[in-house]
């Protein structure tokens, strides 16, 4: 049986024709050896064809088809067009070499032709790779290896498919910049305390926290220049006026020592850069805050913003956390514990980085190590939501912390929770019905549009004139009146129809009394009907009274 062998190289397709290859001497060490001797190679493969790719962009597009697997037009008809046609119910006496098995199993569903991908043709694909600029001859030196660099680059740019809006880098990148602000403020509000304190130390006292500090020591200066007058300022600044009054009567009894203009100067400047900083580690906390509820909004409701950056931060990347099991995401953040652990065998630890989260603290000291393997759960799952679903939403999160708060109870008060299958129907249910809502919202704004059209449409055909006669209204006064006379028959004619109107319901009435009009007549002849009845009613009734009298 013959073999030819395909080959995607950076430059095109080129198909190449084995020869004598028998089924029983396919060994894989002598093709093995023969590999490097061209001249013994070359005997046994030679090229059957090459088609090169028209440009860069079709070079790119063919790799990506290869690598996923799908059979493109131009690889089909580079296979029809070069290989032998095998006739319909008979079976093909030669068979193709590839690389892939994925590209061969769909080769052979669409074109019928038998593939096959083995060691022995990987091997044979191994000494093609090596001397394909000799099997080439029109190839110059040094295309071949910049149709690879380019292709490469292009191709692992295309590769790294990702939402700009959801790279999770930027959350660890966030994440390690808070908790590094959080101890450089700490220190340096200590250094402003301490620099301070020489000069007005009663102010710790009344003062404890470090940005208003920082703030105050920065609004007063020299404590004996703070007088009565500054007391509206200062209860601004601290936001309590007992407060402000406390810290202008400390300042006129200080022990504190004077500084020189130069030195407080240098004070109120390194209070201001800790005023800066706490101000922009804020603004780097809502940061963060956006940046969660894009990337991993399940996993920020459930257990909050700060911790799952710092799940997501020290497992890598939101993938890696997804890959994790429950029980590694329990303990992440307490490996040093763990192995100390395992090594003196003692017990190991209840939890890691999700100590953190407020469902430990609100559990029983004997039910943290349930609650926390409980949360690791709910979290793992969380996260592969995140991870792996196309639309962002906070229903399966919410669910999630709803089961956590229900576990809670059911620990502390023994309320039985609702079934873990249950609850994710009805958030499947909530998140189908919020997209939906999100596709519905759109058509109904256009059909909401086009209704308005239409509406202003029928205003112009019923009153046209109108229309037409409103923008003259400030620039013509003759105009005008022309308006107004044009309400004016309107008007009659309104008058007109609502008489006709009269004389038609008239005109029913009289038919109900006898009088038949052409339009009501099968009404009117029912109404007869009941009038003779009721006359002859009333005859008999006479009658039989007269007869009672001559009786008598």
């Amino acid at each position: 049986m013959a073999l030819f062998l395909l080959y995607e190289s950076a430059s095109g397709y080129a198909l190449f024709e084995a020869h004598g290859l028998d089924e029983i001497g396919q060994n894989t060490e002598a093709v093995r050896n023969s590999v490097s001797d061209l001249n013994r190679f070359g005997k046994v493969v030679q090229l059957r064809s090459f088609n090169p790719f028209t440009s860069a962009l079709d070079a790119l597009k063919q790799c990506n088809a290869v690598s996923e697997g799908i059979l493109t037009d131009e690889l089909r008809t580079v296979l029809e067009t070069n290989l032998p046609k095998v006739k319909e119910g008979k079976k093909a006496k030669f068979s193709l070499g590839v690389s892939d098995p994925k590209i061969g199993s769909q080769i052979s569903e669409v074109t019928k032709l038998p593939c096959q991908s083995n060691e022995f043709v990987s091997e044979l694909l191994r000494g093609v790779r090596l001397h394909f600029d000799t099997f080439v001859g029109d190839l110059k030196a040094g295309d071949l290896e910049k149709a690879q660099l380019g292709l490469g680059h292009s191709y692992s740019r295309a590769k790294v498919k990702f939402n700009v809006n959801r790279v999770d880098n930027m959350v660890i990148q966030a994440i390690f910049l808070l908790d590094t602000l959080d101890k450089d403020i700490n220190s340096f509000s200590m250094r402003v305390r301490e620099w301070y304190s020489w000069h007005f130390p009663e102010l710790v006292k009344i003062v404890n926290d470090n940005y208003l500090y920082a703030k105050v020591s920065k609004y007063i200066e020299d404590k004996a220049k703070l007088t009565e007058d500054k007391i509206p300022s200062l209860t601004e600044i601290v936001g309590d006026e007992d407060k402000a009054k406390e810290i202008v009567e400390a300042a006129k009894a200080s022990m504190g020592q004077d500084l020189s203009p130069v030195d407080l100067i240098n004070v109120q400047q390194f209070a201001q850069r800790v005023m800066d900083l706490s101000e922009y580690r804020k603004n780097l906390y809502d940061y963060l805050v956006a940046k969660m509820n894009d990337i991993a909004p399940n996993l920020a409701s459930l257990i909050g913003e700060v911790v799952g950056a710092r799940l997501i931060s020290h497992a890598g990347s939101l993938t890696n956390l997804a890959k994790c099991p429950s029980s590694t995401l329990q303990i992440l953040g307490a490996e040093k514990a763990l192995f100390r652990a395992l090594k003196t065998r003692g017990n190991t630890p209840k939890y890691g980085l999700i100590f953190h989260s407020s469902f430990i603290g609100r559990a029983s000291a004997k039910n943290k190590g349930r609650m926390a393997r409980y949360l690791a759960n709910k979290c793992s799952i969380a996260s592969r939501i995140d991870c792996f679903s196309e639309r962002g939403t906070t229903v399966f999160g919410e669910k999630l912390r709803e089961q956590v708060e229900e576990r809670l109870d059911f620990y502390d008060k023994g309320v039985a929770p609702r079934k873990n299958i249950d609850v994710m129907q009805s958030a499947i249910e909530s998140a189908e019905n919020k997209d939906t809502e999100m596709e519905t919202e759109a058509p109904a704004e256009v059909s909401g549009k086009k209704s308005k059209k239409k509406k202003q449409k029928a205003a112009a055909d019923e009153g046209g004139d109108m229309i037409l006669d409103k923008p003259t209204k400030v620039t013509n006064g003759d105009a005008v009146e022309d308006h107004k006379s044009e309400k004016k028959k309107k008007k009659k004619e309104k008058r007109k129809l609502e008489q006709e109107t009269e004389h038609e319901d008239q005109a029913e009435d009289d038919g109900a009394n006898g009088v038949v009009s052409e339009q009501d007549g099968t009404a009117k002849k029912k109404n007869k009907k009941v009038n003779n009845v009721v006359e002859t009613g009333e005859e008999s009734k006479k009658k039989k009274k007269k007869s009672k009298k001559e009786t008598e």
